[in-house]
């Protein structure tokens, strides 16, 4: 039987092909993870429909398959395949390599049939480029951004000046001083979201100061009450919810923009994305509803989610759904970044390193505990008033242990 790339749900057209668990002449069982797949939110192990040989891998680790594609070939019932139906035993990049057969070849050149990615297709619409009518030059004839950029409509030499020329692809190579290393998996997903990110939107940053002092104090009180409860209380629930209130009186921070419909979406329901360091790269799990939990809930959550995304095991419904974004570098060290928008929300706010400085207090200068908070938000969606009220609105509660109070318990 022929097995096709299936729908993976939330709108994915498309997935990279990271890791092959068969070889072509293994045998596999019904529901035996069989290929891992990379999509732009998360990965996913699919297993195998049926129990029988593998004879053909139709697609190879690195490359992208579109959802509804056939990826591999597996000849049901215990007896051996034919000679001709699969590459005898080998390992798994040198059986990626049999050419398919010949009624495998690329989609019709429709917008619909088209191999390409989301960022990709976003572009071709932004430089008024038909995709369906662009011949790809990538595997399995996936459009790619260089193809789009060569098909773009021709512009004034003004314009045209001002924009380096395309550079023909060049061939991956190594020597002793340097390392080729593709770009695939995760690091392709990021690469591809963050561009997009800072190609749609109209990112600032605003970047303010907060003293944590009270806050500091404030978890060492929780801490041994959250160890009872199993949990490791760190700064970030309490940050999260110091956020609550700040999004509800701030609405536009927890939106969205739909731009094909010029219009705002306003969320009225809390759930924040939590950007965690992996050894493949960020991955953003997401915490729900997060008015509706206590901090020792929320640290409970964190720590869930963030074990998961660290070993590669995060769902699709544990990544996707988020109205805001928390990245935070603190335990890493600097004073303070400019965070990228998390798209389609609209800001993020970057948390930084706490550390004893010097303020003025009442006239006088006093050692305190401070951070900086760096607001990323999308221009287009609010301004830069507006977001430093709502900045200013989260350090007040943080420095209010009666406020921070009212919100964490």
């Amino acid at each position: 039987m022929e097995f096709k790339l299936p729908d993976l749900g939330e709108g994915i057209t498309e997935g990279e092909i990271l890791k092959w668990m068969a070889k072509e002449g293994d045998m596999v069982k019904e529901d035996q993870p069989i290929v891992e797949v990379m999509t732009d939110k998360v990965n996913v192990q699919i297993p195998s429909p049926r129990s029988g040989r593998v004879s053909r891998i139709l697609v190879r680790e690195g490359d992208v398959a579109k959802v509804g594609q056939t990826i591999i070939v597996i000849d049901e019932g215990t007896g051996t395949a034919p000679a001709s139906a699969y590459a005898p035993p080998a390992p798994v990049r040198a059986a990626a390599t049999v050419p398919p057969p010949p009624s495998f070849t690329p989609p019709p050149a429709t917008a619909q049939g088209v191999i390409a990615t989301p960022a990709t297709r976003r572009l071709a619409r932004e430089m008024g480029v038909d995709i369906g009518a662009v011949r790809g030059s990538g595997p399995q004839g996936r459009v790619t951004d260089d193809d789009v950029r060569k098909s773009a409509p021709a512009r004034s030499p003004s314009t045209v000046a001002v924009h380096a020329p395309t550079p023909a692809p060049a061939v991956p190579t190594s020597s002793g001083k340097e390392e080729v290393v593709p770009l695939r998996g995760l690091r392709r997903t990021i690469s591809e979201r963050m561009a997009r990110s800072l190609r749609t939107t109209a990112q600032v940053t605003h970047v303010d100061e907060a003293d944590m002092t009270e806050l500091v104090l404030l978890r060492e009180a929780f801490k041994g009450s959250a160890e009872k409860r199993g949990v490791r209380l760190t700064y970030l629930p309490f940050i999260i919810k110091a956020l609550v209130p700040a999004l509800k009186e701030f609405p536009y921070v927890n939106s969205s923009l739909d731009e094909a419909a010029g219009n705002i979406v306003l969320k009225r329901y809390y759930n924040v994305g939590v950007a965690t360091d992996t050894e493949q790269g960020l991955v953003v799990p997401v915490v729900k509803d997060v008015d509706k939990k206590d901090i020792f809930e929320l640290a409970g959550e964190i720590e869930r989610l963030s074990a998961k995304a660290r070993s590669g095991q995060l769902t699709l419904d544990e990544v996707r759904g988020s109205t805001f974004t928390i990245t935070n570098v603190g335990a890493i060290g600097g004073l303070f970044a400019t965070p990228i928008i998390n798209v389609p929300e609209v800001a993020i706010l970057g948390l930084h390193k706490i550390a004893k400085r010097p303020i003025v207090r009442d006239g006088k200068i006093e050692i305190r505990d401070t951070t900086y908070l760096s607001l990323s938000f999308d221009h287009r969606v609010f301004d830069g008033a507006y977001a430093a009220r709502f900045t200013s609105q989260v350090i007040e509660t943080i420095q209010d242990t009666k406020k921070l109070l009212a919100e964490v318990l």
